[in-house]
């Protein structure tokens, strides 16, 4: 089944008020951000789009895709699942070597060259995160931000799933305007729950939650795109200083280059 978008109509807040936002449509190609403090309901939102929400949650909201119900055998059969989440608990109960637990998933979800799309999966990941992912090492021996960068990957190359619902990945030590920029390249659905200015603002839109509510959906302006470019530049000034520090190197004063120039990327 081609999925085009999604639609998440609605439900009410903790305080039991019908949500301010009463639907959001999301088309393929998105990239939304959902902000709010800890606790404003982002997590359970994304949750929500996860378990096809139809009522039976307690928000109240239901997800339609195709403007239509939840094919029910999206329900009855893992690997036609259109949804994938990748949340902040990554403990893992398998120890298989991470080339055989990729090449399990492909199995699974009847990829037509396992070998090839293991391959491409653990080139997407090493591009995320600063130590490269050896194939003959086991799932449980990978680092926290090893494993986010795998199973974001994961989800893209080998799930294909159209929606992909990332939660807090600037939690996982990997470089976030490299995997914006790669993400990009897929013409899915990316929802990220995100305290980062610099993830929200490069979002195509950002739904504002509060009270366990949509309060309100913000469409990224060209000049808040502007800020987060000089945002990302910055965190890559600091992601620079964090890797020669961990290499065994020394830092100057020289290395901290907040001028004009340097966050604007050049131009001044």
């Amino acid at each position: 089944m081609r999925i085009d978008g999604i639609s998440i109509i609605g439900g009410h807040g903790r305080d039991g008020a019908t949500e301010p936002v009463g639907r959001l449509d999301l088309n393929m190609g998105d990239v939304v951000s959902l902000v709010g403090p800890t606790g404003s309901g982002k997590t359970a939102l994304v949750n929500d789009i996860a378990l096809f929400a139809d009522a039976n949650t307690p928000s109240g909201r239901r997800l339609l895709i195709n403007g239509a119900a939840p094919d029910e055998s999206f329900l009855d059969d893992p690997s036609l699942n259109p949804i994938a989440l990748i949340t902040q608990h990554t403990t893992f109960l398998s120890d298989l070597p991470v080339e055989r637990f990729l090449l399990t998933h492909a199995r699974v979800r009847r990829s037509p060259r396992p070998e090839a799309a293991v391959a491409a999966t653990v080139d997407f990941a090493n591009q995320l995160t600063g130590e490269p992912i050896l194939t003959d090492g086991a799932m449980t021996e990978l680092s926290g931000g090893q494993t986010r960068a795998l199973l974001i990957a994961d989800a893209v190359v080998i799930g294909n799933a159209p929606v992909v619902l990332l939660d807090e990945i600037e939690n996982a030590g990997i470089d976030r305007a490299r995997a914006l920029d790669l993400l990009r390249g897929y013409e899915k659905i990316f929802v990220f729950v995100t305290h980062d200015p610099g993830i929200a603002l490069l979002s195509d839109f950002r739904v504002a939650m509060q009270g366990g509510a949509m309060r309100a959906i913000l469409r990224t302006t060209a000049e808040e795109r502007l800020v987060a470019r000089r945002l990302m530049a910055i965190d890559a000034m600091l992601l620079g200083l964090r890797d020669r520090i961990r290499g065994g190197g020394r830092v100057g004063a020289a290395d901290i280059d907040l001028t004009e120039a340097a966050v604007s990327g050049g131009r001044a």
